[in-house]
């Protein structure tokens, strides 16, 4: 008789996770045209998150011992809500792991976290040729901005 299946978990993600939020960001930032893998660079925003907390909160969804979803939730002020914010980013479940409700889980919780912080508003932004991605933001609540992004990337070279 084999063991019972654990349901997986939303908890806070620990320094010890690192190297399985990684490898999911190799993942997600592989699908999208805006960006490019870059494991270094990846751990390093990783890293920078989870020691410091009033910056933001990394969630994963979690089976036993492995890391198989996760949503980043930045944190800022707004102006226009006169308060705390949210930007969501990297909210991403592993391919083998996608179409069973892990992803709305994912949402849902960060979702009640900002609720029950106060937060004013959750932004994020979604793949413009995705129309996957964006149908699955609408069916949890979220509707599209009149506002277009708008990027200045820096080389990191002076």
């Amino acid at each position: 008789m084999s063991p019972p299946v654990t349901q997986p978990r939303i908890e806070p993600a620990t320094i010890e996770d690192l190297p399985q939020l990684v490898e999911l960001l190799v993942a997600l930032f592989s699908e999208e045209a805006d960006f490019r893998p870059d494991k270094v660079k990846q751990a390093q925003g990783l890293r920078m998150i989870l020691e410091q907390p009033k910056l933001g909160r990394i969630f994963v969804l979690r089976t036993d011992h492995t890391v198989i979803g996760m949503v980043n939730l930045l944190f800022t002020i707004s102006t226009a809500e006169g308060g705390p914010v949210v930007l969501m980013e990297d909210v991403i479940v592993h391919p083998q792991h996608r179409r069973q409700g892990y992803g709305g889980r994912l949402l849902e919780y960060s979702v009640e976290f900002a609720r029950e912080k106060n937060f004013k508003r959750i932004t994020l932004l979604t793949d413009r040729i995705s129309a996957e991605s964006q149908a699955f933001f609408a069916a949890h609540g979220f509707g599209f901005s009149s506002m277009i992004p708008m990027r200045l990337v820096f080389s990191g070279k002076h």
